[in-house]
This record gives C-alpha cells, sequence and structure tokens, in this order.
C-alpha cells in the first residue's frame, strides 16, 4: 500500500502565498505522475497541476502563471507553490500519485493513491 501525507494549507489573505506539500510512503518502485486537485463547496473536483516522471508539467488555465508544481523523486514528494492567491483558489486541495509498489512476495503493481486533502482558505 501507499500512503500520502499532505501538509501545508491553511488561512491567506489575497495576494499571498502558499506552499503544499505531499510525501509518499511505501514499498514505492515509481512514481510515474504527481498531481494536485482541489475541490471547492458544491463543485466537481478538478485538476490543478500534475507532473510526469520526466519533469513534464501541465496547469489548470485559472493557475497558470501563478502556481509552481514541483517533485523530489528521492524524497517521494510533491510540492505545489502558490502565489498571487485569490479567494476562488479556496478548497481543499488533494495530492494523488500513480505509478507501481512492491507487493507481498516482490509483485510489482500498480497504485493510485490519494491523500486526505488539506484546506486552503483565501480571504479577501
Amino acid at each position: 500500500q501507499v500512503q500520502l501525507v499532505e501538509s501545508g494549507g491553511g488561512l491567506v489573505q489575497a495576494g499571498g502565498s502558499l506552499r503544499l506539500s505531499c510525501a509518499a510512503s511505501g514499498t514505492i518502485s515509481v512514481i510515474n505522475r504527481m498531481a494536485w486537485y482541489r475541490q471547492a463547496p458544491g463543485k466537481q473536483r478538478e485538476l490543478v497541476a500534475a507532473i510526469t516522471s520526466g519533469g513534464s508539467t501541465n496547469y489548470a488555465d485559472s493557475v497558470k502563471g501563478r502556481f509552481t508544481i514541483s517533485r523530489d523523486n528521492a524524497k517521494k514528494m510533491v510540492s505545489l507553490q502558490m502565489n498571487s492567491l485569490k479567494p476562488e483558489d479556496a478548497a481543499v486541495y488533494f495530492c494523488n500519485q500513480v505509478g507501481k509498489y512492491f507487493g507481498e512476495i516482490g509483485r510489482l503493481l500498480d497504485f493510485a493513491s490519494w491523500g486526505q486533502g488539506t484546506q486552503v482558505t483565501v480571504s479577501s
């Protein structure tokens, strides 16, 4: 099993910055894709940013130029630097990681894990 633990959410004024981090633990072989999603009250979960094992990134149009996703493969960690935050960025942010891990008797298995979510609140 692969577990994700997020940190870094909180309350910030509009125009401020926050940095979210998500660390994976478990018998991981490789993490192919790391991403951040968010879900605001009454809305569907949406992709904010993603990064592949090769470093390719993609962002939601609403956060381009303000958010930066990065990964540390050695630490099995993905981070999201959020600058120039707007009230509409307020949501619960979820980390998602997809890859392969070693299961019982060394079998290589797929995983797609989610973090528990961290609240980001932006005051106007």
